[in-house]
């Protein structure tokens, strides 16, 4: 029998689809975890740097296409406000978001192996990873 094949520290959404492309089963990173202290945010649009500053304002939630209680409960401007004063609330709220996308993008690579429509995951997951990145200022 096959055994899994288990890649340690990768870490991007981007990463993990291109592995699991290539058979790899398990991994293991804390890339969720860190880039949640840090305010960068993983969304189904790609990269979101919540410490810029034109978050200041924005009542929507983290990714609009998430379930979490992070963004059913908090705006991105209340994110944004709680990571300039330091507090540690922003920090667990977003890394409640951040394992939350990772383990749903996980179940959606599963389920397309499952249906046998790889492939199309990944092109779409490509496409709409594309979108938010193209346009988000480097992190200062």
């Amino acid at each position: 029998p096959e055994k899994p094949r288990y890649l340690m520290g990768v870490g991007t959404p981007k990463d993990i689809v291109h592995a699991v492309t290539h058979g790899i089963d398990m991994f293991d990173c804390v890339m969720p975890t860190r880039n949640a202290r840090n305010a960068h945010i993983f969304t189904s649009h790609g990269l979101l740097r919540l410490r810029n500053s034109r978050y200041r304002q924005d009542t929507g939630p983290l990714d609009e296409k998430c379930g979490c209680y992070t963004c059913q409960n908090f705006s991105r401007a209340y994110l944004h406000h709680l990571d300039k004063c330091k507090e540690i609330l922003g920090s667990q709220l977003n890394t409640i978001h951040n394992l939350h996308f990772y383990q749903q993008l996980m179940r959606s690579l599963r389920e397309a192996i499952e249906q046998g429509r790889l492939g199309d995951f990944v092109g779409q997951f490509q496409r709409e990873q594309q979108c938010l990145e193209d346009v988000e200022p480097a992190a200062t």
